[in-house]
């Protein structure tokens, strides 16, 4: 296979406004390890952090550069969501495992806490302001409110509360809601420097990190793993795959590869709105997203308001899909009709078929950690510290993210023109009110 040419860094807020990036050496030669990780997103970064506290040797090998993948591109929200709602595990699978599930998503929100304490991440700018749920019309408010009140009863989560149509409007500044679902916890974060900033910890630990480094080649051999690379090789006991939507890079991860559909993210953001009638916008400085099926979401970020929803499809970005966001933009906030739209970009997020992530083995070498659906800044950065558990011998319970299998996508090689087809159905009945 031929070496992989590095890919150039996304145009992104994130990258416009990154604190100093690491440095990190190049990669040559024959290294020994006790684990190597492919991947330096959150999941591979936090890996090598637990393997490391444990006594063993983990090194982390990134095709391009820190942050370049979802963990530089996302909307940078703390969340310890599923995709799938904690009442309908509950009917599947029972409450206790809905609980396990629901308490494993508030420790991950915690856990972002540690890390950006533990490494002095000021530049992640962790602000803990919550999340808002807004209802575009009768029937998905009343889906809240359900939520809301199973929620408490069930769970005893009384962190989430219903809020009015008055309260949702003086909360977002736009009337196209009728109503939402305030959650307290979790909040926003600067996605690219909590990831460089982990990174960094890392390597000041002592911990070494390559960039510009694919793994084009991932084997057993006598001893453990074998990983090619094009300047050298990497003998290790065991291999972390946490490569999530961009397992397609090389064929190392072709093990995870077809048990992922990756759906493409856009995003836009507005010029500083300092002056302009934009500034009062989402004056709670929260996340916010709406009961659409084609979801939107939105945030502040400093003074700029960011939009963004799926949608996106193809391999690179979208003019077509960033027109859409910033038509629904103008919708929901017409006081941004004259506001400039100042950068555009878009990302990948990893669907696995059952909306679960997943972490397990596919033998006694290699471990996996993949799927998390576009809710992955908190429980990919926490998945880490379970997967080092896994590799050194544990059995980590982490409901149905440990307890299911991840499984292939059916009729994989038609898997694009079969998601442009449901995204498609649910853009016409969002169009008509359904």
């Amino acid at each position: 296979m031929a070496p992989l040419k590095p890919s150039s860094d996304v145009r992104s807020l994130w990258q416009d406004t990154a604190a100093k990036k690491p440095e990190f050496a190049a990669f040559s030669g024959t290294r020994h390890y006790d684990v190597a990780i492919i991947g330096g997103g959150y999941t591979g970064l936090t890996t090598a952090r637990y393997l490391a506290a444990k006594g063993l040797s983990p090194v982390v090998l990134e095709a391009n550069r820190i942050g370049w993948g979802a963990s530089g591109r996302n909307g940078g929200v703390i969340s310890g969501k599923f995709r799938v709602a904690f009442a309908d595990i509950a009917e599947r699978f029972g409450l206790e495992t809905a609980r396990h599930m629901h308490d494993f998503g508030l420790e991950a929100i915690e856990h972002v806490g540690e890390l950006v304490e533990s490494y002095g991440i000021d530049a992640a700018d962790y602000q803990q302001t919550g999340s808002l749920r807004c209802a575009h019309n009768a029937v998905t408010l009343a889906a809240l409110k359900k939520d809301v009140d199973w929620l408490n009863s069930a769970l005893g989560d009384t962190s989430c509360m219903l809020l009015g149509r008055d309260e949702t409007v003086s909360e977002t500044g736009s009337a196209d809601f009728i109503g939402s679902m305030l959650n307290t916890h979790g909040g926003i974060i600067h996605p690219l420097n909590f990831a460089l900033g982990i990174a960094a910890g890392l390597q000041r630990d002592g911990i070494e990190i390559f960039e510009n480094a694919p793994v084009q080649r991932l084997r057993r051999d006598e001893g453990g793993v074998l990983l090619e690379l094009p300047d050298g090789i990497v003998q290790a006991q065991q291999a972390v795959i946490a490569t999530n939507a961009y397992s397609d890079i090389t064929s190392a991860t072709e093990s995870v590869r077809k048990s992922i559909i990756p759906f493409r993210s856009a995003m836009i953001a507005t010029q500083p709105l300092s002056g302009t009638p934009g500034a009062k916008l989402l004056p709670k400085g929260r996340s916010y997203s709406e009961t659409r099926r084609m979801m939107r979401w939105f945030r502040k970020s400093g003074d700029r308001l960011l939009y963004g929803g799926r949608g996106a499809f193809g391999k690179t970005d979208s003019e077509t899909a960033f027109a859409a966001l910033h038509k629904a933009m103008i919708r929901q906030f017409p006081t941004l009709l004259d506001i400039k739209i100042t950068h555009k970009w878009s990302g990948l997020v990893a669907m696995t078929m059952d909306s679960i992530p997943h972490l397990g083995r596919l033998d006694n070498r290699i471990v996996f950690a993949v799927g998390y659906n576009g809710a992955g800044v908190a429980l990919s950065s926490y998945m880490g510290k379970h997967v080092a558990d896994l590799i050194t011998g544990g059995s980590p319970n982490l409901g149905l993210v440990t307890a299911e299998a991840l499984k292939p996508v059916p009729f994989y090689p038609i898997r694009e023109p079969a998601v442009r087809l449901v995204a498609g159905w649910y853009q016409f009945l969002d169009a008509i009110g359904q």
